[in-house]
């Protein structure tokens, strides 16, 4: 039998006529594990193999998503060609034509409309360097003031409240390798087992050393498996429960008097605020019980050390920067920042969420996270940029806002990179309906998505195999993507796009790099002196380092591990306590007799955002082929609904029908429903567009909906 083995892989191995290597990131989280791609040549084709590689953030460990990327991107639909709608359909043209139709149809809608009739939508998977360029596309080529990214409907509360708070804003004040030193942590509204499969073992090693586990979640996930007390939580009531937590710190003094008076402001007024709230009232509005409020916050309280994580589950609501501010209260009240494992984190959901939000994609951003409304900033950035500093436009709106404003007419024209904002955005239907409206859309993307279809050009992007760049991960650390599988047929660099458009145009005297090393030599010296400072960050050092924690203002100075030692980022380096309301915000969706049952979105592991990678991955579309929506078993039969049938969930702005799917580990009040899918089940196809007033996020985790059995809806 030895012998036949030895054979049969001796056999194997002759096969295999070569193998090649290439080095990349994984294209989905913001873990943004390391990993190599193999290429083995097998006689008359070639097998593909993904192996994960050391590294400081995910030690060489893959999920299935990493393990898996490589198929979206030789997938036989992936676009490799210009194309150019003529006639309702799109045929292939050439790069020279491709370009000349955008600047003619550009240079017309400014002229007829103005230079704001044209807005650029950007993404948060892109590149540092790419990110950084479509700033400055937007405001030096098209001379726009409307830009901003998909990034917006995932991590603004966050970014918000944390800058609100502490004057900055990186996802993670501390490293990763804190969490499992630490005594207490609260996971609040995220499911990190699904959603950053890589980060859990951080996790499972603070439970093996002793740590005690508080999650906030409406479901049981397998996340809220491995706490030790999870608070079900009614959805969008986190601000209410923070307050409730806060209340039992205070009034049971587990607060750290001595760093509140030395480093905090406000602390009186939130205190003040709580001597009237009534533990009683804060069980009724989240349905969490007061015992299990007192337990966490004593918990939380008596340990030396502790840190606080929130995700989309607290974020995304029309409330999210303030409720992500009052969990930022018990962190600040109890001295739990700035110190060895004590933190916060912002789990990050785009592979670029943190780098991309940097570096002038936001309608409010410059380089460097500075102010576009701040002239001395605007004054650097322009000398950088070779530009005047009233050159440069003045602030825009949110990326949903210029939905709106496409569909009043005063946007016309789109430059669309890398996003879908067809499925990903709120109210889906109206968004479709608006971009149908535009004068002329281009769109860059990897394949024919749910918005492409809509688009006039569109134009090939290349993949994480072939796009070489900077991304900054979870933790705030800047990590070098090297990249170097050929690009298929006639695909570009999104920088390479972005750079051919601005010479058509007759800027490209700005906008004249060779690669993306290039770009980002210039991104450094864009950020210096800014909040996020990448100058001391280099290309060479990173390969040498492999990583580096974002301030970093100079090329002998290691990285920022652990922010707010010694002062917040506020000119007077407090932070900023403020006092939340207890009831939620009014404008969130409330219960009725016609809707009667609260919707909540979120991810599964084998899909990512809204499914164009993933989807096109056989190893994962076999996972979850359709979507489906999570109900309790008990509020299934109040309404007629089988396990495994259909269902028709219906809000006010429109209606979907998915497969049920029974759950005795959601409450009963609540239905799940992922948001991985389009047309018929786009799950955003019934999500408000209500917007948070601080960040401008949607409240994408609560809507008022109402179930029906499709069999029942037939037989009427």
């Amino acid at each position: 039998m030895t012998e036949l083995l030895l054979k049969y892989f001796r056999t194997k191995q002759q096969e295999v006529k070569s193998e090649k290597r290439y080095d990349t990131q994984c294209p989905f989280c913001s873990m943004q594990c390391k990993m190599q791609l193999l290429e083995q040549s097998i006689v008359t084709r070639k097998k593909y193999v993904t192996i994960g590689k050391n590294n400081p953030t995910s030690e060489g460990r893959l999920c299935m998503k990493g393990m898996n990327a490589h198929q979206h991107s030789f997938h036989n639909e992936r676009l490799k060609y210009p194309l150019l709608k003529r006639n309702g359909e799109f045929v292939r043209v050439s790069w020279e034509e491709a370009l000349e139709h955008i600047k003619v149809n550009f240079t017309r809608i400014q002229a007829e409309d103005g230079l704001n009739a044209l807005a650029v939508y950007g993404s948060a998977s892109i590149t540092n360097e790419e990110a950084y360029l479509l700033g400055k596309f937007a405001r030096v080529a098209l001379k726009t003031r409307y830009i901003d990214y998909n990034g917006r409907l995932c991590m603004s509360a966050a970014a918000s409240a944390a800058s609100q708070t502490f004057g900055i804003d990186r996802g993670f004040t501390n490293s990763l390798q804190e969490i499992p030193f630490t005594r207490c942590i609260i996971l609040a509204g995220t499911n990190i087992a699904e959603c950053q499969p890589t980060i859990m073992p951080y996790f499972e090693k603070a439970k093996e050393n002793g740590a005690y586990i508080i999650a906030i979640d409406p479901r049981e996930t397998a996340t809220t498996k491995m706490a030790d007390l999870h608070l079900k939580i009614k959805p969008g009531t986190d601000a209410a429960l923070a307050n409730g937590l806060l209340k039992v710190i205070i009034e049971e003094n587990y607060l750290d008097h001595t760093f509140i008076n030395e480093r905090v402001k406000n602390f009186k007024e939130v205190k003040q605020h709580l001597s009237s709230t009534n533990l009683l009232e804060i069980e009724e509005i989240t349905g969490v019980p007061k015992e299990q409020i007192q337990k966490a916050a004593r918990k939380f309280g008596k340990e030396e050390t502790g840190m606080i994580f929130t995700a989309r589950g607290v974020e995304q609501h029309t409330d999210g920067s303030i409720a992500v501010r009052n969990f930022l209260n018990i962190l600040v009240s109890t001295g739990k920042i700035g110190k060895q494992n004590c933190g916060f984190g912002a789990i990050t959901g785009q592979g670029n969420g943190q780098g991309a939000r940097e570096h002038g994609q936001k309608a409010d951003q410059l380089p460097g996270y500075r102010s576009i409304e701040n002239e001395e900033h605007r004054a650097y950035i322009a000398s950088v940029w070779g530009v005047e500093k009233d050159e440069i436009p003045g602030k825009g709106v949110s990326a949903f806002e210029m939905m709106e404003k496409i569909n009043d007419g005063e946007i016309t024209g789109m430059f669309l990179m890398c996003s879908n904002p067809v499925v990903s955005n709120p109210n889906a239907l109206f968004v479709k309906k608006a971009l149908q409206k535009l004068k002329f859309l281009v769109a860059v993307d990897l394949f024919v998505s749910e918005t492409a279809k809509l688009a006039d050009v569109i134009l090939p992007a290349s993949s994480y195999l072939e796009d070489e760049g900077t991304m900054t991960n979870v933790e705030g650390r800047v990590t070098l993507r090297e990249a170097s599988y050929p690009c298929p047929g006639e695909v570009k660099h999104d920088w390479q796009i972005i750079c051919e458009i601005a010479r058509v145009l007759g800027k490209g005297d700005y906008f004249n790099f060779s690669s993306a090393e290039d770009i980002f030599n210039e991104l450094r010296v864009a950020s210096r002196g800014g909040k996020a400072d990448y100058y001391g960050i280099t290309y060479d050092r990173l390969r040498k380092e492999e990583g580096i924690l974002w301030p970093c203002p100079d090329l002998e100075h290691k990285g920022t591990t652990r922010l707010f030692e010694t002062s917040f980022s506020h000119p007077d380096g407090r932070a900023e306590m403020v006092a939340v309301p207890n009831r939620p915000d009014p404008a969130k969706e409330q219960l009725s007799v016609e809707y009667p049952l609260y919707l909540t979105t979120g991810r599964v592991m084998a899909h990512y955002l809204t499914g164009v990678q993933t989807r096109k991955s056989p190893a994962l579309a076999a996972r979850n082929v359709e979507s489906f929506v999570e109900i309790h078993p008990v509020t299934a039969k109040k309404y007629g609904i089988e396990d495994r049938s259909l269902v028709r969930i219906e809000s006010k702005r429109g209606s979907i029908v998915v497969r049920s799917i029974w759950s005795e580990t959601i409450r009963q009040d609540t239905v799940f429903v992922p948001f991985h899918w389009a047309d018929t089940q786009n799950v955003n196809l019934l999500v408000s567009q209500d917007l948070d007033p601080i960040c401008k996020m949607p409240g994408f985790k609560l809507s008022a909906v109402k179930v029906n059995s499709v069999m029942d809806l037939y037989a009427q």
